[in-house]
């Protein structure tokens, strides 16, 4: 994949994976906008990367709108949108699966979801009007299994997976491809203190997921896998769905046994 001048949002670009991502692409000769909620983040990131820095909470439709017309406007025209911001709470308190605020729930769709469908809604005509364009929507390995004391992440990272289906069925013969990225477990601040979907899988480094992700796009691969583990768990659920569901019952009973406590939220 050539990559020299091409036009590259990252959103969740000032920290993590997405971090990452920004200077992978730069490193390879694109132009990046690096977004983000957070200014101060989005500014060293795009400083260091040569780019465009954009503050949005890309759970506002507005905000999204605004950032492809000041990319667009500063930059040229988007050739590939990664959507990569997103946000965890838990099932505190009391590890109730249910137990997460109505507010958390809202925020975890607004982000995890509806995110995915605003760039898409805001990208896509003008992709089509240029011959296509690449959406890379980043999910999580939750998508596939389960995240183990947050239902919301979960449930929402599911759904960012039905979307990413639906977006490549509907508009690959637009020349449009779509991309879904599902790690385990990345070392970033969402997974401080945390533990993987398996309660044991390594730990990757964001670098080491970005570059998986490049790979992944250079093969124009759809479900983009950087732990390979992922897999072989999403296939030995699909063979036997109440083993698995017995298996993660025996998991999660083991971590409220050692985290009695657990309230993590980033």
């Amino acid at each position: 994949m050539d990559l020299k001048n091409k036009v590259v949002v990252v959103t969740g670009g000032g920290n993590g994976i997405g971090k990452a991502l920004c200077e992978k692409f730069a490193s390879l000769g694109a132009k990046v906008a690096v977004v983000d909620l957070e200014c101060d983040a989005a500014q060293q990131v795009a400083e260091s990367c040569k780019g465009l820095g954009l503050v949005a909470d890309v759970g506002v439709e507005a905000d999204i709108q605004s950032v492809v017309r000041d990319t667009e406007a500063q930059l040229g025209p988007i050739d590939i949108f990664i959507s990569n911001a997103g946000v965890s709470f838990s099932d505190a308190p009391g590890w109730m699966a249910a137990s997460a605020s109505n507010e958390a729930w809202q925020k975890s769709w607004d982000v995890n979801v509806m995110a995915h469908v605003y760039a898409a809604r805001a990208v896509i005509p003008g992709m089509i009007k240029r011959g296509g364009g690449y959406l890379v929507n980043v999910a999580s390995g939750a998508s596939l299994l389960c995240q183990i004391g947050d239902t919301a992440y979960s449930t929402t990272k599911t759904a960012a997976l039905g979307f990413a289906e639906s977006l490549a069925i509907t508009h690959g013969d637009d020349n449009i491809k779509v991309s879904v990225v599902c790690p385990l477990y990345v070392a970033t601040r969402m997974t401080e203190g945390g533990r993987g979907v398996s309660g044991t899988d390594r730990v990757m480094t964001a670098e080491d997921a970005a570059k998986s992700v490049l790979e992944g796009l250079e093969a124009g691969t759809f479900l983009i896998m950087p732990h390979d583990d992922l897999a072989t768990y999403a296939q030995r659920k699909g063979a036997d769905y109440d083993r698995w569901i017995m298996g993660m019952r025996r998991m999660r009973k083991g971590l409220v046994e050692q985290y009695p406590n657990y309230d993590y939220q980033r």
